[in-house]
């Protein structure tokens, strides 16, 4: 039965100027290729804003809530209000944090879902933010509900251990002071949308996640990929300007197998001129080098001199160049440690665990250094065009670099880039008058 998680991001006691409202209902679900896989959790994070929230399975259908009018718009916070336990699932323990307007009693129960009561107890608690840990009896899923008043507030809790005790047990913490506490509490309060935020769906199941970036504008249906290494359902091949590209589908993104060889070659020492000719450096001034490794390119020309992060440039139509989000979305994919949404990737400089290991292919890097290509990217050492201190091609078989759509200002933009020895991607800003390889993404 599908069941929906209402986010009611209204600010109650906020009187604007006439307003409208309106609700954008986004479902969720998701395939293996082309078989249905089952989510466990699906966080939902607003990159524009910050502040982000989980639902958690069989609630796969989200419901915003938004004003026209309003600037910003958040939870409210004054009332009676039972905060998503953590960590959820649960194994042996979880805590449970939540907020009372005022000093009276509250009636707790838990409740697994064909009804039976666990836990049905009272206690009469000041006003503020309290904590509690419920410790699970057997497996499976569980309601904890809390009454105060007349005002009813539940959350859906996910027991994945394999408890052989019957009865749940629920324990006073006392005041939510800590740092972790109000930290959790504050994610939850702290959630705002507005219509046309940059958002980022990350769909969980096991230990894999899968990431989506989408403005939210109107109701739709996304559905997670968690294939991967596999040429493109559909758009296994594509041919442009005269060459076959393959394709690999890395989760919910869907990548040129290779890099991008497109264009008249001219000399590494002339500047890429908008011209109407799409112009390229090849390593050492040699064709062999983009035929093996794909052309470099300047920002700007790669870009066709737009501006806006995410246009085609020079990618083949129904494609275009990465953005800095998406690159994140792929990072965070193929790393062992740090998982889509994670801040770590929001740095710059090195940063992740493992992800250049698994972006790299197993053979062609010097000294060995080879990766595992896990996921297909193929990552190529291609070496890039510089400007400075007297050299002009350097990094074959030792270095990529990789441009994103997504400029820092009129002279620099962000690369991605990995080396031999190195097991982390840099994200860095460089100079758009350098030649660096380009990867086209498949539009959503």
């Amino acid at each position: 039965m599908k069941t929906k998680l209402l986010l009611l991001i209204l600010a109650l006691g906020l009187i604007l100027n006439a307003y409208s409202q309106n609700t954008i209902e986004l479902t969720f679900s998701a395939i293996n290729s082309a078989a249905y896989v089952q989510l466990d959790s699906i966080k939902v994070m607003n990159r524009t804003q910050g502040g982000d929230t989980v639902l958690y399975y069989p609630d796969t259908v989200l419901i915003l809530d938004y004003q026209i009018g309003i600037s910003e718009i958040k939870i409210d916070t004054k009332g009676f209000q039972v905060f998503q336990n953590y960590p959820n699932p649960m194994k042996d323990q979880t805590t449970i944090t939540l907020y009372v307007p005022e000093k009276d009693n509250v009636r707790f129960q838990v409740t697994d879902i064909i009804g039976s009561s666990y836990v049905n107890i009272d206690m009469l608690l000041d006003k503020g933010y309290h904590s509690f840990q419920l410790k699970p009896g057997s497996g499976g899923i569980q309601f904890f509900a809390a009454y105060w008043k007349s005002a009813m507030s539940s959350i859906k809790i996910i027991n994945s251990g394999n408890g052989s005790e019957l009865i749940s047990s629920l324990e006073y913490l006392g005041i939510a002071h800590s740092d972790s506490e109000l930290k959790l509490v504050g994610a939850v309060e702290n959630f705002s949308f507005n219509l046309g935020d940059k958002m980022l769906y990350i769909g969980c199941t096991d230990t894999i996640q899968s990431g989506i970036l989408d403005t939210s504008e109107y109701s739709e249906t996304h559905i997670f990929q968690f294939a991967s290494n596999m040429p493109c359902p559909g758009t296994p091949t594509v041919e442009y300007e005269g060459q076959i590209y393959n394709t690999v589908q890395i989760f919910n993104q869907c990548w040129l197998k290779e890099n991008l060889n497109v264009g008249t070659m001219i000399s590494g020492d002339n500047i890429m001129e908008y011209n109407g000719v799409i112009e390229k450096y090849c390593y050492n001034n040699e064709q062999d080098s983009c035929i093996k490794y794909g052309g470099l390119y300047q920002w700007n020309e790669m870009m066709q001199y737009v501006t806006q992060e995410g246009v085609q440039g020079i990618c083949p139509p129904g494609w275009h160049v990465p953005t800095d989000e998406e690159w994140k979305v792929l990072e965070g994919t193929v790393d062992s440690q740090f998982k889509v949404g994670n801040p770590e990737w929001d740095e710059t400089g090195s940063r992740g665990f493992d992800a250049a290991i698994s972006m790299k292919t197993t053979s062609g890097w010097m000294l060995n250094y080879n990766g595992t290509d896990l996921f297909g990217f193929s990552g190529l050492p291609g070496g890039a065009r510089f400007l400075y201190n007297g050299v002009l091609f350097e990094g074959i078989g030792s270095d990529i670099n990789l441009w994103s759509s997504t400029t820092q200002n009129i002279h620099f933009a962000l690369d991605r880039g990995f080396g031999s020895s190195w097991p982390k991607i840099y994200r860095n800003n460089h100079s758009k008058y350098e030649g660096y390889s380009v990867r086209c993404l498949k539009n959503e």
